[in-house]
């Protein structure tokens, strides 16, 4: 069991703090948030320099979160796309980081569900293959408000893709407020599909109303209303014992010393993984 530091959780920093915060606060990696990565490189630095810190503080980068918008098919899109999985990935390789992760969002919205798992597959298929030069492999994460919102749309996607270095992230919030998953459908995965768990609260999306995900995530472990114990215990049934990152997304908490949103959800998660 790898005990993970999300960068998300300690949003309003830099990327060689959430380093030193993960060390000082006793977890084993950090999940790197890609902005505060690639704000570090606009601004002069290079990934070795970071080599050199995370084996400073004996502090393992195990996963890149995220490339976005994975669906986008005009050409200069998909070009850019392209070119932004390109760059990550040979961070990630310099890193030793063996993942990065994929985020669909709402580009083929209104779609026929054919087309969707059709598009976003060709994209991940493409992308999966620059991966693979770098010794890289991809995490997809199902985003709750999106055409891809569930464990077996996500399934699909990467059986369609037909690459073997795409898995999937267990998100216990955007499964759960999909509203289309179930813990036992998680049960039921080979451990070996899962290459890492994100694990947070939060409470649904009320009918009607602007999805507003800091809003619906802004919640430590247990304020929430996730069955956080039967999602952990489908994750477990299934063999897998790899990254499990603490997420919290929520700015009243990112007002807090960061030191203490850290030691706080990696306490709160061990209570429940450990």
């Amino acid at each position: 069991m790898i005990i993970t530091m999300h960068g998300l959780s300690t949003m309003h920093c830099n990327i060689q703090t959430d380093i030193r915060i993960a060390k000082e606060t006793g977890y084993d990696a950090l999940e790197i948030v890609e902005s505060k990565l690639l704000r570090y490189l606009n601004c002069g630095f290079k990934v070795e320099d970071l080599v050199a810190l995370f084996k400073k503080y004996s502090i393992r980068p195990v996963c890149i979160n995220a490339l976005k918008d994975i669906e986008r098919i005009k050409p200069k899109e998909r070009k850019g796309l392209m070119v932004e999985a390109e760059l990550l990935c040979r961070a990630a390789e310099v890193l030793e980081c063996p993942t990065i992760q994929l985020v669909p969002f709402c580009g083929l919205k209104g779609r026929p569900w054919k087309e969707v798992l059709r598009l976003t597959a060709r994209n991940v298929a493409d992308i999966a293959d620059i991966g693979k030069r770098h010794g890289v492999r991809f995490q997809l994460e199902p985003i709750a408000w999106s055409p891809i919102h569930s464990l077996s749309q996500s399934l699909q996607v990467i059986e369609e893709s037909g690459r073997d270095n795409v898995g999937m992230v267990i998100d216990f919030w955007h499964l759960w407020a999909g509203e289309e998953t179930t813990p036992d459908e998680v049960a039921k995965l080979n451990g070996s599909m899962i290459y890492g768990v994100h694990f947070c609260d939060g409470i649904r999306h009320p009918k009607g109303k602007k999805w507003v995900e800091e809003e619906l995530r802004g919640f430590l472990p247990g304020e929430g209303k996730i069955p956080i114990k039967e999602w952990v215990r489908a994750v477990k049934s299934t063999g897998f014992d790899g990254v499990w990152s603490s997420e919290l997304l929520s700015p009243r908490h990112w007002e807090w010393d960061l030191w203490e949103i850290a030691r706080e959800t990696k306490a709160l998660m061990e209570q429940y993984v450990r």
